[in-house]
């Protein structure tokens, strides 16, 4: 499987990452470790987690997901044929849970959040380590608007990577990375790593998929390109609503019909499920499951160093690392952008 550079960093990893989010809440330890193996006997070398996981969050599971992953690390002896890559949650006083109702991403949180994920997965350092969402306002997890009177005390970039900083010296963290980011707050990272010494990131975690683009025109593109600052495309068939399955059947078994709702509504907007019906169209038409052409156009991006994707079961794994070989014909991306111009961003 093809690899990519994050970054400017030694790391190289496949341009397919398994995500592991369902771990501890739709999978089963048993489920997890099946999963890890057939990644790794497909050639997948990246895994993604966080100290949040599963999703939805709750505190009867949270950690679950790393301390799946940890006992499958201890079992199979594996940790040095993965890239291991986990993340620091954000400020969320719902989740007081993580480190207390007052979490945030200032030096004593970097330092207990990244020991407690050691302690989980095993292991003693992670090869990648994000930020999951920022301290400071702004529009994430289905907002798309900024809007100034939400401003909020926040925990100055400078001060959660001078933590990160004090982890890599440790040894504990390789590189870092962030996540749910805009295009200031990555030319800040890396300002801050210039100008005070500081790890500079590498990565970038965000929403990208049919109908979520904006990475292509909020300048994270072009702000990422030249600060060689990687993406990693995470929910790449919009929780399921790219596969169809809730189109075919209303009432098929999936994250956006065994959660609430209001647990990630943009999935379900009108518009996301009229453009769902457009690209299924679309690729069966041209021979194609409408995940796998979600998939190998995600695949096929050049600003997309690796695409993460989840699964809960065997035989959507094997479909969503299948993909990975499809190269889409130009007609097919040529109609691909005709449907995106029609509903632009719907699941942003």
């Amino acid at each position: 499987m093809k690899k990519n550079q994050l970054g400017s960093t030694d790391l190289h990893v496949t341009r397919v990452c398994l995500g592991t989010m369902t771990f501890g809440q739709q999978n089963t330890e048993g489920d997890a470790h099946s999963q890890l193996d057939y990644a790794l006997e497909r050639g997948i070398n990246f895994i993604d987690t966080a100290e949040m996981y599963p999703v939805p969050g709750r505190a009867e599971t949270q950690g679950s997901t790393e301390r799946f992953i940890g006992s499958w690390l201890k079992k199979s002896g594996k940790r040095s044929q993965i890239i291991l890559a986990s993340k620091i949650a954000g400020p969320n006083p719902s989740m007081d849970w993580i480190r207390g109702a007052q979490h945030n991403l200032g030096a004593a949180d970097v330092r207990q959040a990244v020991e407690d994920s050691l302690r989980r997965l095993q292991t003693d350092y992670i090869d990648l380590y994000q930020v999951h969402w920022p301290s400071r306002n702004l529009p994430i997890f289905g907002a798309n608007a900024f809007v100034p009177e939400k401003e909020r005390p926040g925990v100055a970039i400078e001060e959660t990577l001078a933590a990160l900083d004090q982890m890599v010296k440790a040894g504990k963290i390789r590189h870092v990375g962030v996540s749910n980011e805009s295009a200031w707050g990555v030319c800040e990272y890396v300002k801050q790593a210039e100008t005070k010494g500081l790890p500079r990131i590498a990565t970038i975690q965000n929403l990208y998929n049919l109908t979520a683009r904006a990475f292509e025109t909020s300048l994270l593109d072009e702000a990422c390109y030249r600060e060689r600052v990687s993406l990693l495309a995470y929910s790449p068939l919009a929780f399921g609503q790219l596969t169809a399955k809730y189109i075919d059947d209303p009432k098929a078994v999936g994250r956006l019909s065994i959660f609430p709702p209001t647990w990630s509504p943009r999935y379900l907007r009108p518009a996301v499920i009229e453009a769902t019906k457009e690209y299924a169209a679309l690729a069966r038409a041209n021979g194609l499951s409408p995940a796998q052409m979600a998939l190998a156009w995600c695949y096929s991006r050049w600003f997309v160093a690796s695409t993460i994707i989840g699964a809960t079961n065997l035989m959507q794994l094997k479909e969503n690392i299948d993909a990975e070989q499809i190269t889409l014909p130009q007609q097919v991306l040529d109609q691909i952008d005709a449907i995106h111009a029609r509903y632009t961003n719907p699941g942003q």
